[in-house]
């Protein structure tokens, strides 16, 4: 894991307004809190921000964050972005222990390729993207790789299936979906279409049959007119 240092300054005061003129400066206002210790309102270059954002370990990253000469271990906690140019608005660090677990959240990644699902028309939907996981500081994992390869349709791969790195545990409970092989949409309407059609061939083929049938059982009137002398000896015995 990545460690980063951070100079933070403490020259600024609370406010809207105080916070438009920071972010016009080039920095970001935040604040940093945690283990006990009184909470400090600061202020971070946002170019050195942006690096710290950017390397491997992105939010995850452990950053030292100087503030007048004294460094605190600490993580990002929370980001509050603009929602259009997407540049930071604001910033929590949060002080870190190096001997004590720290939650976050890691980034799921799936990787091979389900060739057996792709063969059924089907598709991989993945529901979680990321974990929340514990880990000593130095043990964070940068993301968690998830091997699909094997899924197929109706097939899923759970919390539990994931392997955590050594140190690493999380509390989601272990039945939740990571991943499930799932048929597609247009795949589930040519399966509908296909039955329905069968549906109706199977009922035009009853019917006909049916038909047939009827045709093929003359009636008593007929019968009579198809033999003259069975119905003249009915006659006479009915005349007897």
């Amino acid at each position: 894991m990545d460690e980063i240092v951070l100079t933070a300054s403490t020259d600024r005061t609370t406010g809207t307004r105080t916070s438009r003129r920071i972010r016009r400066d080039g920095r970001v206002p935040g604040v940093l809190y945690g283990l006990g210790a009184e909470s400090v309102t600061v202020a971070v270059d946002w170019s050195d921000l942006r690096r710290a954002l950017t390397t491997e370990a992105g939010v995850n990253a452990i950053i030292q964050l100087e503030v007048e000469g004294e460094r605190h271990m600490s993580i990002i906690k929370d980001l509050q972005r603009h929602p259009v140019r997407r540049d930071v608005l604001h910033i929590d660090f949060l002080r870190i222990d190096p001997t004590r677990d720290v939650t976050v959240d890691v980034p799921i990644v799936m990787v091979g390729e389900a060739r057996e699902l792709i063969a059924a028309d089907g598709m991989v939907d993945q529901n979680l993207f990321t974990l929340s996981v514990n880990a000593p500081p130095d043990r964070i994992p940068t993301e968690l790789e998830v091997d699909i390869s094997d899924l197929t349709v109706g097939d899923s791969i759970r919390v539990g299936d994931l392997a955590l790195p050594v140190g690493v545990s999380t509390d989601v409970d272990p039945e939740d979906a990571v991943a499930v092989g799932t048929i597609t949409r247009s795949t589930l309407e040519a399966i509908a279409a296909e039955e329905a059609a069968e549906a109706a061939a199977a009922e035009a083929a009853l019917l006909a049959a049916e038909e047939g049938v009827e045709g093929a059982e003359p009636s008593e009137d007929s019968a009579d007119a198809a033999d003259p002398g069975k119905a003249a000896a009915d006659d006479s015995s009915d005349d007897g």
